[in-house]
């Protein structure tokens, strides 16, 4: 989970990281079933053809669609997971930023990914004429619906923890030359120097004093 503010030291409320682990490990589960659940029982030979064919009306795109999404999908979890852990010890507030921008996306990303796959998913499976087993599309169709209120849920906290962080920079950050905790006083811009010194490159000559050239 994330353990500090983007751009700060400061930690999380541990609320909002604890749900958000939960999430991801919930979104990893749940993608593992799907495609795990197609390439195991999604291709069977109907009484028409000898060669296999998706279980989902015959339409090979539904069935590589959802297997590609459930594998994209744990990947990312298993990399956000990892980053999550290592996130602690990165001490660039820009990578911080980044991780969590990244994370914001990619969830906003998959809700949106996983919605469509379980419209595909659920229109094939209605027009199926002939099917031999229908409890394993059916857990096809049901952990995609599951995978978009998770990945949904991963998005209002991938958002909740940029505006925490987004807001706590704007606090801490301070004009320097408005800054009146420095150490350091501030140089009066508007005054001049105290006093004159004559330049080491000047002549040294004083003015309205002569001397004759020696040869």
């Amino acid at each position: 989970m994330f353990a500090v503010r983007v751009g700060t030291n400061e930690p999380l409320p541990g609320a909002v990281s604890a749900m958000s682990c939960q999430q991801r490990t919930r979104s990893q589960i749940f993608s593992i079933v799907v495609f795990a659940t197609i390439t195991a029982e999604g291709y069977i030979n109907t009484s028409k053809e000898a060669t296999t064919t998706c279980v989902f009306n015959g339409n090979d795109s539904a069935c590589s669609f959802g297997v590609g999404i459930g594998i994209l999908a744990f990947l990312a979890c298993v990399a956000f997971l990892i980053l999550d852990a290592y996130f602690p010890q990165i001490s660039n507030a820009k990578e911080r930023r980044y991780i969590v921008i990244s994370d914001l996306a990619f969830a906003g990303s998959w809700t949106i990914l996983w919605f469509i796959c379980f419209c595909f998913l659920a229109n094939q499976w209605s027009n199926t004429k002939e099917f031999l087993h229908a409890d394993a599309p059916r857990a096809v169709v049901a952990f995609s619906f599951f995978s978009i209120i998770t990945w949904a849920c991963l998005t209002y906290f991938a958002y909740a923890r940029y505006r925490e962080g987004v807001s706590e920079f704007d606090q801490d950050y301070r004009d320097p030359a408005n800054d009146r905790t420095t150490p350091y006083p501030h140089a009066p811009y508007d005054s001049g120097p105290t006093g004159y010194q004559q330049s080491p490159f000047s002549n040294q000559q004083q003015a309205g004093e002569y001397q004759p050239p020696t040869y």
